[in-house]
């Protein structure tokens, strides 16, 4: 029974919970039964507002199911930004799950349109827009033969993959990645991509099935009936199945005749009683619409993460080093280097010479934390050696933006055909708090040994973003190596509390970190020195804020365009220097002198 055109439930469904669960690709498919406007929604990997609009970075970016090409994106590798605040606490486990809202509703009534309006008025850092429809199940010689034929029902609750919707959901809603596999309509089938997904504030899930199932429904938190007259919904269809998917009039009419209007009597219909809101006229009632953006409102700022420094800072005063800390032997020649790095009147190249060979030391001194097995070679004189080679699948290099790209050249030198990734972490000026703008990383990285880079840490915040990040792609703990050339005690023990299973590498670690959190005695502003670039006057805003975070990381968000292309660049140079041969990277080849230090 449809309730008056904007009403809330005073009392949620008894099938609404919040209760915690456990836990790339093209543009996607167009719907197979959904409302078919959609000439401006963005892809689903499309979460980095456009540069040079004049708008403010912190700005709401849309997530979506359609065919515009994200900004940043490369043919082997997705980019995901948007100034994501922390979605874990200091344990560097989920601290708040994510607002999901479910929109159900018949075929063509409006539910992507509706879902595009409250993205709209919402106006949030990070939205993700989930289709159903890329979740039909794939189907048999004998159903593809049914469905060339409008003889295959699609309206039918059997042929969506409800598991892969929850499992999908719930990594979604912890914050995690995800595949969402690309249907293609034409064929009836999944295309051989899969589009990478990441978690969000809020994540829109709209489909005709959408409270079908059980489980589904105890994810979903907000529960939204989109209610269109049937006549405008057959229209709709037929304008749709006709002008973009070149079917006949006959037949789009046999297929709702004979399935849609049928399924949406016996299995659509009755779970308008399971709806939160029902909203008659879709796109059209937009008292409806500014209540649920209200209510929205109201949860996320309940579930609303504070960043709490000050708290992170005292949390392991006087606690022991964790064992997972391994620090550079201090021989004469290490301290030696560290003194002209730290010296405030040492010449930029000096700077940036000793820095170099305090990397090569660090890389390979990390190398050697890398597992191991016998194997056997033989010499040119026809006799067997007995060694070591790496036991693993890959290594992969990842560096926090900007300092920590200074160490890719050293990865480089001693693992031949690493691949690089990267991040960009900023400060948030208002808050404070720890952001992810900007993400990209090899695919199938959740298999390699990953070596995390940035050139100092002091209170932690960014390295553990960093660290979650990885954690969030399927990239086991105990596989992640954070290496900077300098920490402070208190980032040691942030990463380490947090992150357990996480090796910690470095070359020094100081005492204490001063009011804005810079590391004392530290070595001043890596970026800048290593750079060239004029540090931020001291006392301003501006270094407050960079300082709380990752101290190096100072870059404008309006930079991170030409973040990507020089990141861009460094992939077709890598490229050019590989062996046009080889199409995979030898596993052998990756430590050409694991271990030794010079």
């Amino acid at each position: 029974m449809a309730a008056p055109p904007a009403s809330m439930s005073a009392a949620p469904s008894p099938l609404q919970s919040t209760v915690a669960p456990d836990v790339p690709g093209r543009p996607a498919e167009q719907s197979e039964t959904a409302c078919e406007d959609r000439s401006n929604a963005g892809s689903l990997d499309r979460l980095l507002p456009p540069v040079g609009t004049g708008r403010s970075p912190r700005k709401r970016t849309t997530s979506q199911c359609k065919s515009e090409p994200p900004l940043l994106r490369t043919s082997k590798r997705t980019i995901y930004t948007a100034g994501r605040p922390p979605w874990y606490n200091e344990h560097g486990t989920q601290s708040k799950e994510a607002f999901a809202i479910g929109l159900g509703g018949g075929s063509a009534s409006g539910k992507t349109t509706v879902a595009r309006m409250i993205i709209e008025a919402l106006d949030v850092p990070w939205v993700v827009l989930l289709s159903m429809d890329s979740f039909y199940k794939v189907l048999t010689q004998q159903q593809q033969e049914q469905a060339a034929c409008n003889n295959f029902n699609f309206d039918h609750p059997d042929a969506f993959d409800f598991d892969l919707i929850i499992s999908t959901l719930k990594k979604l809603k912890q914050g995690r990645s995800v595949q969402v596999p690309i249907y293609d309509f034409t064929t009836h089938s999944r295309k051989k991509d899969w589009k990478t997904l990441y978690g969000a504030n809020v994540i829109i899930f709209e489909g005709i099935m959408a409270f079908a199932d059980k489980t589904l429904l105890e994810l979903l938190d907000m529960k939204i009936f989109v209610d269109t007259d049937s006549d405008i919904r057959l229209v709709r269809r037929l304008r749709r199945d006709i002008s973009e998917r070149g079917r006949d009039i006959e037949g789009v009419i046999k297929q709702y005749n004979k399935f849609v209007k049928p399924a949406f009597d016996q299995y659509i219909q009755p779970t308008m009683r399971l709806a939160d809101i029902v909203v008659p006229r879709g796109s059209g009632n937009t008292v409806a619409i500014d209540l649920i953006v209200q209510h929205v409102h109201s949860q996320l700022e309940e579930r609303k993460l504070r960043w709490d420094m000050a708290a992170l800072a005292s949390a392991h005063q006087c606690h022991p080093l964790p064992q997972t800390l391994s620090v550079l032997k201090s021989t004469p020649q290490v301290r030696g280097m560290h003194t002209i790095i730290r010296d405030k009147e040492t010449s930029r190249d000096e700077f940036i010479f000793y820095s170099k060979r305090l990397m090569r030391l660090l890389i390979e001194h990390a190398l050697s934390f890398l597992p191991f097995q016998d194997c056997t070679v033989q010499t040119p004189q026809g006799q067997d050696y007995m060694g070591k080679c790496y036991a693993g699948k890959q290594i992969t290099g990842v560096s926090i933006l900007r300092a920590g790209e200074t160490m890719e050249p050293a990865l480089r030198a001693v693992c031949k055909d690493v691949r690089i990734g990267t991040i960009l972490i900023q400060t948030n000026q208002l808050t404070g708090e720890p952001e992810l703008h900007y993400l990209r990383l090899p695919k199938d990285i959740s298999d390699d040994h990953v070596i995390l880079m940035d050139c100092t840490v002091s209170t932690g915040a960014a390295a553990m973003m960093a660290v979650r990040v990885l954690l969030d792609h399927d990239v086991p703990e105990d596989k992640i190596f954070l290496l900077s050339l300098l920490m402070a005690e208190m980032g040691v023990h942030s990463v380490a509390y947090a992150f357990p299973h996480v090796r910690i590498i470095t070359t020094a670690v100081d005492k204490r970190v001063n009011d804005l959190f810079r590391i004392i005695p530290g070595i001043g502003n890596f970026g800048d020195r290593y750079f060239g670039t004029d540090a931020v006057p001291d006392g301003s805003d501006e270094e407050e804020a960079a300082s709380m975070g990752n101290e190096e990381l100072w870059i404008p968000s309006k930079l991170i365009k030409v973040v990507e292309r020089v990141e861009e660049k460094k992939r077709i140079k890598g490229g050019r220097q590989k062996n046009p041969q080889s199409s995979k990277t030898s596993y052998r080849d990756q430590t050409q002198v694991p271990g030794s230090n010079t």
